[in-house]
């Protein structure tokens, strides 16, 4: 089919049926900075290119869909959070956002911690050669074969979420005859501003012990009785793709009148505190994320005005970037299968993926960009909705975006901002296979998961 062949769908906006999409950009070829990774651009013929191999490359090299990771950017965002907090502070790596044995020995060589928060999560840090010291343990309900093999393995800290949780953690470690270090993870009240199905710190949720009604007051005097925990600091984390500071400062308010407290009861200063992460990235042009710089400013001011209004000893200061580090480092690359005009509404554009490799716009109504890049063009923009192969009709990608109206199959697009919780949350829906993701660099890209098959599919299938 030529690329004029299909009927024309609507131009420009010109039916705002949901509001998700504004003006048509004035360039669809360009590329903001802001949503895609460092090392992005286009070549001369118009192609995307990545750590210097073009997409086209890297699809006929690795197939479609896939999970393009720019390493450098990567490593780059990874070493500025570490430089932002320097020697007093502790970065922890997210590792829910993506993890692979990859990405833990790059964290581990641009001086990262790690936090993982299940029994899988840890056995790729330990497999990957981190030091078990430098891992934080997550979770509202870890098995006892979890928090076994975490305290066995002699991890750092472990994050207790419950009551239950305390006494387990304790009873295991004084069985191993060892005594674990832990934090208490409370709720403090603070809802951020973000989708209500990733807003963790108000009280109707399952993460935390509540700040208030005095629950996270007798979580510590419970912890502090028992040999087998050494209770280090108190943990609060109050969402995620977070703009805004003024959050923190009234989340670190009140850890810190806990902290306050329990020296006033017990005569113990614990040493540190854990402020989580959650800090936003940018999806559209229209987000504007702050820097690590800034950020490591802001919570480190916040912290240390805050004590010394209680009269405290500043604590260690710990964050756990996942999305902010990994996010803006991938963009998920697909090949066009169709183009649907619906007239007068917008053009649909299946892709070779959609919610299997992408479930993040059906589950918490995200926004994405999107942008040709096989070649450029000078046709006139035309609202479409990017959608996938799948049998639902919420596989949707991108909700609202312009492309060229010469779209057609074969063409390649690519979504970015792609790099958190897409390959991590990324399932076999319809039974389509889950793409690779390839890192790429100094012209060379590599396979650091491999794209799955039928062969694999088969063999969990033992009936």
């Amino acid at each position: 089919m030529s690329r004029s062949a299909h009927p024309a769908g609507p131009r420009h906006a010109d039916v705002l049926t949901e509001g998700h999409y504004s003006a048509p950009p004035a360039d669809l070829n360009a590329l903001d900075p802001k949503v895609w990774a460092r090392t992005v651009s286009r070549d001369e013929d118009g192609v995307l290119t990545v750590g210097g191999r073009t997409v086209t490359g890297l699809a006929e090299e690795f197939g479609t869909p896939a999970y393009i990771l720019d390493e450098a950017d990567f490593r780059a965002r990874a070493r500025a959070w570490r430089t932002a907090f320097g020697t007093d502070a502790d970065v922890f790596y997210a590792g829910k956002a993506f993890l692979s044995r990859a990405v833990v020995r790059w964290l581990d060589e641009e001086g990262l911690n790690l936090d993982v928060c299940s029994g899988g999560e840890l056995a790729t840090a330990l497999s990957a050669g981190m030091d078990p010291a430098r891992i934080a343990f997550h979770g509202n309900n870890k098995s006892t074969d979890e928090i076994r093999r975490a305290v066995e393995a002699g991890v750092g800290r472990i994050v207790l979420d419950s009551f239950q949780e305390i006494v387990r953690v304790a009873h295991i470690a004084q069985e191993l005859g060892k005594r674990q270090k832990a934090q208490i993870r409370i709720t403090v009240g603070v809802e951020a501003h973000t989708h209500e199905f990733i807003a963790t710190a108000h009280e109707d949720q399952k993460f935390g012990i509540p700040l208030a009604g005095g629950q996270a007051a007798e979580a510590v005097r419970r912890a502090l009785t028992l040999d087998g925990l050494e209770l280090i600091g108190i943990h609060s984390h109050i969402g995620s793709q977070i703009f805004d500071m003024s959050g923190f400062e009234v989340a670190a308010h009140r850890v810190v009148g806990l902290l306050k407290d329990i020296r006033d009861e017990h005569g113990v200063e614990l040493p540190e505190i854990d402020l989580g992460g959650g800090l936003g990235i940018a999806y559209t042009s229209s987000d504007d994320p702050r820097e690590p710089h800034e950020i490591a400013k802001a919570l480190t001011e916040i912290v240390t005005r805050e004590c010394e209004a209680a009269r405290l000893r500043v604590p260690r200061i710990s964050v756990e970037p996942g999305r902010a580090i990994v996010g803006p480092t991938a963009f998920t690359l697909y090949e066009v299968g169709t183009v649907k005009p619906l007239e007068s509404l917008r053009t649909y554009v299946s892709v070779d993926g959609g919610m299997s490799d992408n479930i993040r716009t059906a589950l918490y109504d995200a926004e994405y960009s999107v942008a040709l890049v096989s070649r450029t063009s000078d046709a006139e923009p035309m609202l479409t909705r990017v959608v996938g192969k799948h049998c639902e009709s919420g596989d949707i990608v991108v909700k609202d975006a312009f492309l060229p109206a010469d779209l057609a199959p074969g063409d390649l697009i690519a979504v970015p901002a792609t790099g958190a919780y897409c390959r991590s949350m990324a399932s076999n829906y319809n039974h389509v296979l889950r793409p690779p993701v390839v890192a790429v660099g100094d012209g060379e890209a590599r396979v650091i998961v491999r794209r799955e098959t039928e062969e694999d599919l088969l063999r969990l299938d033992v009936g």
